[in-house]
């Protein structure tokens, strides 16, 4: 018999060389959990968190159709991305531009597939839910007034030909991760994307009836600060679940998140509240998801300090797009899905340029850690995602248009409210 200490000395080496060899092919539980439980995080976020976040704040007459929505758009984009999406998203493709369709209905992966080191199959459900909360946030662009068939047919077109290419230009090796931008979660593929598709989409709609002339009251700022919560909550398997593995980059993407979040606001309620004198529930709960926004392009890549910046400023942007810039313009974005998550995403892209330090993630080093062209490709990548996303949506509305008759519903049902007269239902009984 060896002794026991040469015994555990050949154990340690084996298990050392066989893991060397085994390289990222090989699945890690601790990882495949987190990335698993992130996903169920960030599943959560729409047809619970942000359907209370949007229902609270459309008017009483239209809640349930707010939330019916929001729950066909899951249901619509979970079935689009394991059919078609992910294989444009993420299918292997010279052109740099979009994917293929290799990977149709989830063609040849299975159970023994991996992804770095977690299942192929974890790793194409979080990715799914990325894509569903994404076109899910366009609708607040047009609450109140837009067809549920109009609705259905854009959100199958949208996550098809706008997602998805933005997707692969980012997360699937396409020409935006070549050159080297940095979006850890979705500043570029998610917000701008979705804030700018959905500015476009309210342009195309129209105003609401009554649009500055009548007070259009949220139904219930309770449910949209508890919406808030739900999606702060599942913001961390957004931002720190991005990571795809469970370290130390998830970890430090989790506390600056939360770090954002929390300065984001702060800065919208006390700016608020020096401007109209009021410190109001609606404005703190939409400071938190502005400062959310900002920090999801850079949670990877940034220190505290980086996100104490992001989010105060987040939160200054958010209300300057809210209160003064749409007003000026005169554009109705009904649930402000522009000047929120639009324009922070935007404000947060451009700051990953300024604040990414080596110290979280080695290779990705910004303007104040001596790399001063990671700015330009943060603004050209920006600049791209917002002119792409605002041509393509345009033409899928009008392709939307045509196929449905128009957009919006009649003015009869806008004005009697689209709850009863669209789907037989109320939310609340009103004597």
């Amino acid at each position: 018999m060896l002794p026991r200490k040469i015994l555990l000395l050949l154990g340690f080496i084996f298990s050392t060389v066989a893991n060397a060899f085994a390289g990222e092919g090989t699945i890690n539980t601790g990882d495949t959990a987190w990335v698993t439980m992130a996903t169920a995080m960030v599943m959560v976020m729409t047809p619970a968190g942000l359907a209370l976040f949007y229902g609270g704040m459309s008017r009483y007459k239209n809640i349930l159709n707010t939330i019916a929505m929001i729950l066909i758009a899951y249901c619509l984009a979970s079935i689009v991305w394991v059919v078609w999406g992910y294989s444009l998203a993420f299918g292997e493709s010279d052109s740099l531009i979009i994917g293929n369709l290799n990977y149709l209905f989830l063609n040849g992966i299975n159970i023994h597939s991996v992804s770095g080191t977690i299942p192929t199959i974890i790793f194409v459900l979080f990715q799914m839910t990325f894509a569903c909360i994404s076109v899910a946030i366009i609708l607040g662009s047009v609450v109140d007034r837009m067809k549920f068939s109009s609705w259905i047919v854009f959100t199958i077109l949208w996550i098809t030909f706008v997602y998805a290419p933005v997707c692969n230009w980012a997360w699937g090796g396409g020409w935006m991760h070549k050159m080297g931008a940095l979006d850890f979660a979705g500043g570029n593929v998610v917000h701008i994307n979705a804030g700018v598709s959905g500015l476009v989409l309210a342009l195309f709609v129209g105003k609401r009836q009554g649009y500055g002339k009548n007070a259009m009251i949220p139904s219930s700022v309770t449910f949209t600060a508890l919406g808030a919560g739900l999606l702060w909550f599942g913001w961390f398997g957004f931002n720190a679940g991005s990571a795809l593995e469970a370290n130390g980059i998830a970890a430090s993407a989790f506390l600056v998140t939360n770090t954002a979040a929390a300065m984001g606001g702060i800065a919208w309620l006390f700016i608020e509240w020096k401007h109209s004198k009021k410190p109001t529930l609606l404005g703190l709960a939409s400071g938190v998801i502005a400062g959310l926004v900002g920090i999801t392009p850079a949670a990877g890549f940034v220190t505290l300090t980086g996100a104490i910046l992001i989010g105060a400023i987040s939160g200054i942007i958010g209300f300057f797009g809210v209160a003064v810039l749409k007003h000026r313009i005169g554009y109705d974005d009904s649930l402000d899905a522009f000047g929120i998550h639009g324009l922070c995403g935007i404000w947060g892209a451009l700051a990953t340029g300024f604040f990414a330090s080596p110290s979280i993630t080695q290779g990705a080093s910004g303007l104040f850690y001596g790399n001063p062209g990671q700015v330009w490709i943060q603004f050209v990548s920006i600049i791209a995602t917002i002119f792409f996303s605002a041509i393509a949506t345009a033409i899928i509305v009008l392709i939307t248009r045509w196929l449905t008759h128009g957009l919006r519903v009649e003015k009869e049902v806008e004005l009697a409210g689209l709850d009863n007269a669209l789907h037989g239902e109320r939310a609340f009984e009103i004597e």
